[in-house]
């Protein structure tokens, strides 16, 4: 697939994620003229950031907590999701998680649309 169109998949996931998880939200964006655009340089910045979390941190961590990961059944993996989707809210300013199930529930439903967005892309 071209990495255009899987980053406007990756896009469209964050915009109905935001919109569909309760406890999570944006604001204009980091930048100060940015409130204007109604959140879409926050909504574009989380999908990068989201996107290289995935590509290169992950799979790094997911190696790292494998023993936790196994003896947990894989129930583990989940809570490694959750920290990541918390850990943007550290790297992107204006976007806000509540809390841990917020952020479980966010990263589940982010992965989800953005696997079923990339299938049929």
């Amino acid at each position: 697939m071209h990495p255009i169109l899987q980053y406007l998949g990756t896009v469209a996931a964050v915009f109905l994620t935001v919109n569909l998880v309760p406890g999570i939200s944006h604001t204009g964006g980091p930048f100060t003229g940015a409130a204007t655009t109604g959140g879409w340089v926050t909504i574009l910045l989380v999908a990068v950031v989201w996107s290289v979390i995935t590509m290169v941190i992950k799979p790094i961590l997911t190696i790292l907590t494998l023993p936790i990961t196994i003896i947990t059944l894989g129930l583990f993996s989940f809570v490694l999701n959750a920290f990541l989707f918390y850990a943007m809210t550290w790297i992107v300013k204006g976007f806000e998680v509540d809390g841990f199930w917020s952020a479980l529930f966010g990263a589940l439903v982010l992965s989800i649309f953005a696997w079923l967005i990339h299938k049929i892309l």
